[in-house]
């Protein structure tokens, strides 16, 4: 448990530290958020339930964008004026209001307009499908294994990364744990999960794994003694549904715009199993295919 609260408290911290970043203004620290990178920068970020905007230029100026009212309870709007002289009258702001989905969009606008290296926002959120396949090594430390077997593993998995930056993504993964001779075990698993990049370039990422609901179908065959001493052995042909929040950790290693290689630790400790006495020895190595 001591290591759940760690990693979450740890992905957490990053999440916050990437989403975020200190500007000095007026002479005081404030917390800004960025909306929109490229040839100019969309800040923001909420101040005693006000909504403030940033504009950052290519020379690192930092412009508020500013709605005031006069005497008469009446916006000024000062911000469009702002935005007209910051895009060279290039684009008509009149009627972009005073909200980030507005201004967003219009920076977007000027940003790609300008710049042929800018990637849209729009198309920055559009989901990414990437297609695995792994193969590796475990002792299914969630399973009886007094002697610490190592079985094969092998599998494949359809990941789909979201968001601004890609460093969040959802995976359906179906694995298979092999039996051995000296470890009548076997399971075929089916598997959705969540991974966050907490570390995320061009050339490569990692993150954190969650798994949170697998389907197993399971066969055994298990041998004991009873209280008189008579040897028993019993065959299990099982399947299960759990939920077990099963964490482990990863990394991408980019090798070409459409190919990566990976490397998993899994099944480092779950919530909901218990371990059963062998500290996790699971590790897969595999390639990731960019299909879209």
């Amino acid at each position: 448990m001591k290591r759940f609260v760690f990693i979450t408290i740890f992905l957490f911290s990053a999440f916050l530290a990437s989403a975020q970043k200190t500007y000095t203004i007026d002479g005081q620290s404030v917390q800004l958020k960025s909306a929109i990178e490229g040839p100019l920068d969309l800040l923001w970020n909420s101040f005693d339930n006000q909504y403030r905007y940033f504009i950052r230029t290519e020379d690192h100026q930092l412009l508020e964008l500013l709605n005031t009212k006069n005497a008469n309870n009446t916006f000024q709007e000062e911000y469009k004026s702002t935005l007209t002289q910051l895009t060279n009258n290039t684009l008509n702001a009149s009627k972009t209001n005073f909200n980030l989905r507005d201004l967003a969009h219009f920076v977007d606008q000027y940003n790609a307009s300008v710049s042929p290296e800018y990637a849209s926002e729009r198309s920055k959120f559009k989901a990414e499908l990437r297609l695995g396949v792994f193969g590796g090594i475990t002792n299914s430390p969630f399973v009886g294994n007094p002697e610490n077997i190592i079985s094969s593993v092998f599998g494949g998995e359809l990941e789909m990364l979201t968001g601004k930056n890609k460093k969040h993504s959802g995976y359906l993964q179906l694995r298979h744990v092999a039996e051995k001779d000296a470890f009548k075990y076997e399971t075929t698993e089916l598997s959705l999960g969540y991974r966050y990049r907490f570390i995320n370039t061009s050339a490569i990422s990692f993150y954190g794994d969650v798994k949170f609901a697998t389907l197993n179908f399971t066969r055994a065959t298990v041998t004991f003694e009873d209280s008189a001493n008579n040897t028993i052995t019993q065959y299990i042909d099982d399947t299960a549904f759990d939920v077990p929040l099963i964490i482990g950790v990863g990394a991408d290693i980019r090798l070409s715009p459409v190919i990566y290689a990976n490397v998993s630790y899994n099944q480092i400790f779950a919530i909901f199993f218990k371990n059963q006495g062998n500290f996790s020895s699971d590790i897969t190595l595999g390639l990731k295919f960019k299909i879209n």
